[in-house]
């Protein structure tokens, strides 16, 4: 870390300072004359600015980062169109719970009044799909630096703003203050409510749980459990079955006999997972937010005949369902207290969870010639176990959450609320930024994969040895799907097939075009052993995806 003078630092060094103080390392952006100072700030507090191709990719790099270092991600973008052009990535951090900092150049004030190039209301913009928003000035830049922290790692994590005036970040401001950031402690429910809690689980025959994304953000927090520890105790001692969202994927192992993989989108594994849950007396919903699930997961239960309990980091606001009672709380640490004292019961004593992991291993056959599920079956057995995926939007997506095991949290990574899409290649790329020698590997359809072409420039600069897999079918081949199921006649859906083999080696890495298993093997291999990143096309059939998801 460069030294900053004590004596007079800038606005924009004392915000740099908070966020390596937080653990930043990685800042994600495209510079223009407005941000210059906070790019300079940034890289002498010991932040690396890495220059991308485009703001929302930018954004979505520094989420991959926080998903493997646990630090704030931090977005860099000028006035104006800079800023804007993040705008989908930062509403995706706001419903996918990513603490994103958001540093955005603008023009002072006073020169606003008279001076229009560029300028528009960013904090009226940002608003709305932030947690909050803030212009810094020089009375309070640490006080500024301190609550965005704070917001973004608070209860449901998030997005914030924060504009940055140009004479504000070269300005000097007083010596630097201790951080007024207090740590908040675990939060458990009162006696009485943990009473009702530990009664619903001794009486239980058939308990169940949805594990959401708030219990996998907790995981980060070292005051805490380690969340996978205190769930994986849980569920063995008291032999309760495990789904989890597309986002919490890996918080139990998903070879565990008591795991039953993801729910989100794929109504296939909704008819097996849904009467599951019907059938349990008691639902604990741990972190679980029902925005990353599709309708059939609104209310799922039966009140009155059921118990559910939820344990989330903010009260039910989406109403989707109401549970039985509803706590507002630590993930990890209400867990432990509601299983404290609690004898070990005889729970699912009809095989009802083995045979419905059976029968979503059955609904997702991995054994075919040569298919999506093919290429994500060859690619999970050839790569090593702890190879860290991404996933775009579309119908590989779901087809890639329901067979694609992860045996640790954040081993796959995905925009899961707003499933947006181009989320999957910066996704990756941000990963290895921070686990250079960890496998990564994303897999995009090719529509995805155009949106974002212009980040394997990036790729090659960063010397990243990404695996970028893309599905070939020259279709939105979810929307088309759709389309034919409604009957509707074939429009906007298609496009020309295009050489992404060849726009891998045109960016400077290697690129390979496969059409079975054996080529596919040969090509992971290949890019295992690669000196830069690859493009994997896999060339699959239209309406490949028909009866698989």
């Amino acid at each position: 870390m460069k030294d900053i003078s004590p004596a007079s630092p800038r606005a924009a060094d004392v915000l740099a300072t908070r966020l390596h103080d937080a653990g930043c390392r990685f800042a994600f952006g495209m510079p223009g004359g407005e941000v210059l100072t906070i790019v300079d700030a940034l890289e002498r507090a010991g932040i690396r600015f890495i220059l991308c191709k485009h703001e929302n990719a930018a954004a979505f790099m520094a989420e991959g980062a926080w998903h493997r270092t646990g630090a704030p991600g931090i977005l860099v973008a000028t006035v104006g169109p800079g800023a804007l052009n993040g705008v989908n990535a930062v509403a995706n951090a706001h419903q996918d719970r990513v603490p994103l900092i958001v540093l955005a150049g603008c023009v002072d004030a006073d020169e606003a009044q008279t001076y229009t190039h560029q300028v528009l209301d960013q904090t009226q913009v940002f608003r709305p799909i932030t947690k909050a928003t803030f212009t810094l000035n020089t009375g309070a830049a640490h006080v500024i630096a301190d609550k965005a922290l704070g917001i973004a790692l608070e209860g449901r994590p998030g997005p914030v703003h924060i504009d940055v005036p140009i004479s504000v970040a070269v300005a000097p401001v007083t010596p630097e203050i201790p951080a007024r950031r207090a740590a908040a402690e675990p939060v458990v429910p009162a006696p009485a409510t943990l009473e009702k809690m530990r009664a619903s689980l001794a009486e239980a025959e058939r308990p169940i749980l949805i594990v959401g994304v708030d219990a996998l953000n907790q995981g980060f927090d070292t005051r805490r459990q380690d969340m996978a520890e205190a769930l994986k105790d849980f569920v063995e001692t008291f032999n309760v079955p495990v789904i989890t969202t597309y986002k919490a994927k890996g918080l139990l192992p998903e070879d565990h006999p008591l795991a039953l993989g993801g729910a989100g989108l794929s109504p296939k594994a909704d008819n097996v997972l849904l009467p599951l849950v019907q059938r349990a007396d008691l639902i604990i919903g741990l972190g679980y937010d029902p925005i990353e699930m599709r309708t059939g997961w609104r209310d799922f239960y039966y009140p009155g005949i059921q118990t559910m309990i939820d344990i989330t980091a903010e009260p039910n606001h989406h109403y989707m369902h109401q549970a039985t009672m509803n706590v507002v709380g630590d993930c990890g640490a209400t867990l432990a207290a509601m299983a404290d004292g609690i004898a070990r019961g005889d729970t699912w004593a009809g095989g009802e969870v083995a045979t419905a992991k059976s029968e979503l291993a059955a609904a997702f056959p991995s054994n075919d010639d040569w298919s999506p599920a093919a290429v994500i079956d060859t690619c999970r057995t050839s790569l090593p176990r702890n190879t860290l995926a991404t996933a775009d939007s579309g119908a590989h997506r779901i087809l890639l959450s329901q067979m694609w095991e992860c045996y640790e949290p954040r081993g796959l990574m995905q925009s899961s609320a707003l499933c947006t899409m181009g989320c999957a290649i910066p996704l990756a790329m941000g990963a290895q930024v921070a686990e250079p020698d960890r496998t990564v590997v994303s897999f995009s359809g090719d529509a995805g994969f155009l949106m974002v072409a212009g980040e394997l420039s990036t790729a090659a600069e960063l010397g990243l040895k990404t695996i970028f897999v893309v599905f070939v079918d020259a279709s939105l081949a979810l929307i088309e799907l759709k389309q034919r199921q409604r009957q509707l006649t074939n429009a906007g859906v298609d496009f020309a097939k295009h050489d992404f083999a060849a726009m891998g080696r045109a960016f400077g890495g290697a690129g390979h075009t496969v059409t079975s298993r054996s080529e596919l093997k040969e090509a992971l291999a290949a890019a295992q052993s690669a000196n830069t990143f690859t493009v994997i096309a896999a060339v699959i059939d239209r309406g490949a995806y028909d009866g698989r998801i």
